[in-house]
C-alpha cells in the first residue's frame, strides 16, 4: 500500500513537471515570435535591462568578491600536501581563475539573479494576474506575452552574460586580495599563473551558461506568474516556486551544459 501511494505520488510529480516544461516551451515559442514587436518597443527591453542588470550590481559585487576570496583560500588549502609548497604558488592563480570563469561566476551570479529577479518577475506578473490586469490587457487587444514576458526574457538573455563578465573581474579581485595579503603571493606570480594557463574557451563556456541561465530564469518567472491563482496567497506561493524552479534549473542546467561543453 505504501509503495503504491509512493508510486502514485512520483507519477503525479512527473506529470506536473512535464506540464510545466510544456508551458515553458510554448511561452518561449511565443516570445521568439515577438521579436518584431520588441524592435518597435525597445524602451520596454531597456527598462527591464536596468532592473535586471544595473540594479543587481551591488548584490553581484558582494557575492563575487567573497566567492573569489574563498576560492583562493580553499585552493591553497587543497594544494597543501598535494603539490610542494613553492610549486603550488605557480598553480594557484590558474586554478582559481579557471574555477571562476567556468563555474563559480555563472552559477552563483545566476542564483543571485534567480532570487532577486526571477522571484520578482513571478510576483509582479502574478499580482497582475490575480488583480485581472492581464485580462484588461487582453480586452484591449494587447498581447501580455509581447508586453510583459518578451522584454523580460530578452533582458535576461542580454544582461546575464554582462553580469557574469563583471562577476569574473570582481571575483578575480577578491581572489588576488586573499592571495596577496593572506597567502603572501606576489601579484606577478598570481597573474602570470592565470595568464599562462588561460583559455578563451573557458570564458565563452561561462558566457554560454550565463545566456541560458538568464533567459531560463526570466522565462520560468514569467510562466509561473501567468498561471498564478488564489489571490495574495497564490502570489506568495508563485514567488517561492519561481525561486525554487529557477535555482534547480540553474544547477541541473549547469551539469548538462558542462557535459556538452567539456
Amino acid at each position: 500500500m505504501i509503495i503504491n501511494d509512493y508510486c502514485q505520488k512520483v507519477g503525479r510529480r512527473s506529470i506536473e513537471f512535464f506540464v510545466e516544461l510544456g508551458k515553458w516551451s510554448i511561452l518561449l515559442y511565443r516570445i521568439i515570435k515577438s521579436t518584431g514587436y520588441l524592435l518597435k518597443h525597445r524602451r520596454l527591453v531597456l527598462n527591464q535591462m536596468i532592473k535586471m542588470g544595473v540594479n543587481s550590481l551591488p548584490l553581484v559585487t558582494v557575492v563575487s568578491i567573497f566567492t573569489g576570496a574563498v576560492a583562493s583560500w580553499q585552493a591553497a588549502y587543497q594544494f597543501q600536501g598535494v603539490i610542494p609548497g613553492a610549486m603550488s604558488l605557480d598553480f594557484l592563480g590558474a586554478a582559481v581563475s579557471a574555477a571562476i570563469l567556468i563555474e563559480l561566476s555563472p552559477v552563483l551570479a545566476g542564483i543571485v539573479v534567480a532570487g532577486r529577479v526571477g522571484a520578482s518577475i513571478a510576483a509582479e506578473i502574478g499580482t497582475m494576474r490575480v488583480t485581472e490586469q492581464i485580462d484588461a490587457f487582453e480586452s484591449l487587444a494587447i498581447d501580455p506575452v509581447q508586453y510583459l514576458a518578451a522584454p523580460r526574457v530578452t533582458a535576461g538573455w542580454t544582461m546575464m552574460p554582462i553580469l557574469v563578465i563583471y562577476s569574473d573581474f570582481v571575483a578575480h579581485l577578491g581572489a588576488f586580495l586573499v592571495a596577496s595579503f593572506m597567502l603572501h603571493i606576489s601579484p606577478e606570480t598570481f597573474f602570470s599563473s592565470a595568464k599562462k594557463y588561460f583559455l578563451a574557451y573557458n570564458v565563452w563556456s561561462g558566457l554560454i551558461k550565463a545566456f541560458v541561465f538568464g533567459g531560463g530564469t526570466a522565462l520560468i518567472g514569467c510562466s509561473i506568474g501567468f498561471h498564478t491563482r488564489g489571490g495574495a496567497v497564490g502570489v506568495g506561493r508563485a514567488t517561492i516556486q519561481a525561486f525554487v524552479f529557477s535555482s534547480a534549473f540553474i544547477l541541473v542546467g549547469d551539469y548538462i551544459l558542462a557535459t556538452i561543453l567539456f
